[in-house]
């Protein structure tokens, strides 16, 4: 195009520039695919997207971060900008692979490494989500791979954190935000909860899939989207009742329970003492 040419479609927001040195259509600078390859043109080769940034486009919906994530081996220098995250060490051929054109880590590499070292609740959910839908000998398969991952780092900060996230994950949360809320309740040090536990009535025929129970307690935690909830509330509170009748108590928890979870743990070991007592 030329420097004149690219100056003024920068001037006139044809394109735009996540860092110097590279420019995207601004159509797509939002999108995923586009912003990694800029980083990759950034960085030069030899660099590989990774964390968060790999697993997105593994198709692992917790991970998605409008930050980049990029890997360059120890011997190279690329430094971290606004947007753009690096990190460093050293890898092999054989643990990236192309999505789209896009030289990645593999989804086990990717989830060890964020287990160890990303957000801790993102991380869980995210291996939740790579799980969920799997046949049981797949499931067994990834979970080996990651261990296996993690087990092989040379580092070895974060490794208890991760086997336990990792040990912990079962895949049968339906949303992120269910997986999350697990997480919460086992690191207050309640006990780990039933997933998708399903009530049938005397005849055998379903009736409700809570989200988490603790079917000895009778103690179920259902998760409330917010648009799912405005639109189901009376039907929910119904449902409550009901169960509660069958010796059930039901707490419910939002997104803003996520960011403060001190009302949903009160509540939960509230109903834990009522039922056992």
């Amino acid at each position: 195009m030329g420097q004149r040419a690219v100056r003024q479609a920068l001037a006139s927001g044809l394109l735009a520039q996540p860092w110097r040195g590279v420019v995207v259509p601004a159509a797509d600078s939002l999108k995923l695919a586009t912003r990694a390859e800029a980083a990759l043109l950034l960085a030069g080769q030899p660099a590989v997207l990774s964390g968060a940034t790999s697993l997105a486009l593994h198709g692992i919906s917790a991970a998605e971060t409008a930050d980049i994530h990029l890997t360059v081996p120890y011997e190279r220098r690329v430094r971290s900008k606004p947007g753009l995250i690096v990190h460093q060490r050293d890898y092999q051929q054989y643990d990236v692979l192309e999505i789209d054109g896009l030289p990645t880590f593999s989804v086990d590499l990717a989830l060890a490494d964020f287990l160890c070292r990303g957000d801790k609740r993102t991380a869980f959910a995210s291996v939740e989500e790579a799980m969920r839908g799997l046949p049981p000998d797949h499931l067994q398969k990834l979970r080996d791979n990651v261990r296996d991952r993690i087990a092989d780092r040379s580092s070895r900060k974060g490794i208890h954190r991760a086997l336990s996230m990792l040990a912990l994950a079962d895949g049968r949360a339906e949303s992120p935000p269910e997986s999350m809320l697990k997480l919460i309740v086992t690191e207050a040090g309640l006990p780990v909860p039933e997933t998708q536990y399903v009530i049938n009535d005397i005849d055998g025929r379903l009736l409700y899939v809570l989200d988490m129970a603790w079917p000895a307690r009778r103690v179920a935690l259902e998760y409330d989207g917010f648009a799912a909830h405005e639109e189901r509330q009376a039907a929910d509170a119904e449902r409550d009742r009901r169960m509660l009748g069958r010796g059930w108590i039901t707490v419910r928890a939002v997104a803003a329970d996520l960011r403060d979870p001190s009302r949903v743990l009160r509540e939960l070991r509230e109903a834990f003492r009522a039922c056992s007592g």
